[in-house]
């Protein structure tokens, strides 16, 4: 393919990764602000997930705009001004003090964050394709670094002595150079256009409808990507509010579960290229997924911290490789082009993360958040067994 000696691969993939940590680094920092929300709206659990629900309603909303605007415009303009609306947004999630206000905040976040998402994953699979061999884990390992800078990182600086907003508005300049440092290296519009056109070539790719998302092929990685984002959305949400309930740990600190979790899902997502190539993409899925369901029914079912932390980090190592198998799969489908593909798998998938913990809300308002927690173990389950079962 002539297009890569245009384009300097290796800076392409560090500058992409950046933006992984950039997203990760956004959403992150708004785990540590959600005690703090609920306290400051008064909230119980039932109206903090209805609360929840705007966030992942903005992010829904923008995901299958975000196919249409990459297409017109290139993801590395997309990718720049919604990192620019995540910078802007994120200090006020933690000044409003009114649940309407909130509402709309996490309404615009979401939509921004969603955007992020969907163009990063996009520019992340034709990095890949020119690659030609996974990145993918690699990619969404920085994703998780951000996890865990972010939702320790906010809590750090609020602890030293800083106002919750100054903490915010220094998370937020972060984000801001790093996204404008990093744009250049990102692949240009007419370059990746080409590089679509090329992959979708040599693999026989059709160039699909607007219907195209409807198949089942990606109806079924849609729904599995559900139940695992799911879970990260659970440890995003709600881990901080179930270790000050449930285990005492005080709310400054609350982030740690989330920090466990980033670190091992970071850790095995930096070397899971090597592991899926070793160890194929189902087995990666299968025993991912058991590893994944067995870790949150240790977190839930014991009542030490300290096993709470273990049940995490093993949730972590379990779910870090699966969603990235799935994009992956989802970009190289044979009956549907990676330009549909890959928004509508993110809507589906991010459904899970962004709208399925305003679910959780609801179950734990009338049950409990463990009950709630254990819950997302049982579709783990049903996941691995799935997986298994396909051909």
């Amino acid at each position: 393919m002539t297009i890569s000696a245009d384009i300097n691969l290796e800076k392409s993939k560090k500058a992409t990764q950046a933006i992984f940590l950039v997203c990760g680094l956004g959403i992150s920092s708004w785990a540590i602000m959600v005690p703090y929300a609920k306290y400051r709206l008064g909230l119980n659990d039932g109206s903090l997930g209805l609360l929840l629900l705007l966030l992942g309603a903005g992010a829904i909303t923008m995901m299958p705009v975000t196919g249409v605007l990459i297409h017109k415009f290139g993801s590395r303009i997309v990718i720049l001004i919604a990192s620019m609306v995540v910078v802007l947004t994120l200090p006020l999630l933690l000044i409003m003090n009114s649940v309407p206000g909130m509402g709309a905040i996490l309404f615009v976040f979401g939509s921004a964050i969603g955007t992020v998402d969907v163009a990063m994953n996009a520019h992340g699979v034709q990095v890949q394709n020119l690659y030609g061999k996974p990145i993918m884990s690699s990619l969404h390992g920085l994703f998780s670094v951000g996890g865990l800078l972010g939702s320790l990182g906010l809590g750090f600086l609020i602890k030293t002595g800083l106002s919750p907003l100054v903490a915010a508005i220094s998370i937020s300049l972060l984000l801001l150079l790093i996204a404008t440092s990093q744009y250049r290296f990102l692949i240009k519009s007419a370059y990746e256009k080409q590089v679509i056109k090329n992959f979708s070539i040599v693999n026989n790719s059709p160039s699909g409808n607007k219907f195209s998302w409807l198949k089942m092929s990606i109806i079924y990685l849609g729904i599995l990507c559900f139940a695992v984002f799911l879970s990260e959305g659970a440890m995003l949400d709600w881990s901080a509010l179930f270790l000050k309930e449930d285990r005492g740990v005080n709310v400054a600190l609350a982030g740690i579960g989330y920090a466990a979790f980033s670190v091992a899902m970071a850790t095995m997502r930096l070397v899971g290229d090597k592991i899926v190539n070793r160890f194929n993409s189902k087995n990666v899925v299968v025993y991912g997924s058991l590893m994944a369901a067995a870790g949150l029914f240790l977190a839930v079912l014991t009542p030490w911290l300290i096993t709470s932390l273990l049940g995490f980090i093993l949730l972590g190592i379990g779910a870090a490789n699966i969603v990235p198998v799935f994009f992956s799969e989802g970009g190289r489908l044979k009956d549907v082009p990676s330009s549909v593909a890959i928004p509508a798998i993110s809507t589906f998938g991010y459904a899970g993360q962004l709208v399925g913990p305003a679910t959780l809300g609801f179950i734990a308002h009338h049950t409990s958040l463990p009950i709630a927690l254990g819950f997302t173990g049982f579709l783990l389950l049903l996941v691995g067994i799935s997986f298994r079962l396909k051909n």
